[in-house]
């Protein structure tokens, strides 16, 4: 099994509705999402995918959060703008995007809002070990 991950970035603000401590008040965080594909199968470059496409196709929705309060976008009315549900948009958003072919090898989308803490979002539990976000300046 092959498996290929990218990562894109964005910085955003938001608050948690139904959270009683400092996170129900307004703050920011530097995200990291990852994006990782699955497949048993190379194509005839002998790639799963290509990280070009699959990095382009994040970056675009990384860069629709980026420099927002995410409380006030319309993909989150209605639900906590938690790295969870942050995770969940990715996913079901990137899966949109992938060709079909391609959409059921979607294993996970992660969502970093620090290096050491996490949420990720996937169609069930996966055995991907855990690591840090990249450094990013």
């Amino acid at each position: 099994m092959y498996t290929v991950s990218v990562q894109a970035h964005y910085d955003s603000a938001h608050f948690l509705k139904n959270y009683k401590g400092k996170c129900e008040r307004l703050h920011g965080h530097r995200y990291v999402v990852e994006a990782a594909l699955q497949t048993q199968e190379l194509n005839e470059a002998g790639i799963a995918f290509d990280f070009v496409d699959l990095k382009r196709h994040l970056r675009e929705l990384a860069d629709g959060l980026d420099h927002y309060n995410l409380n006030d976008l319309p993909q989150f009315q209605g639900v906590e703008t938690s790295a969870e549900n942050q995770a969940r948009y990715f996913f079901e958003e990137l899966k949109k995007r992938l060709p079909e072919a391609l959409r059921e090898g979607l294993l996970y989308t992660r969502v970093w809002e620090t290096p050491t803490q996490w949420a990720q979002y996937g169609p069930s539990p996966a055995a991907v070990p855990a690591h840090r976000a990249p450094s990013i300046s």
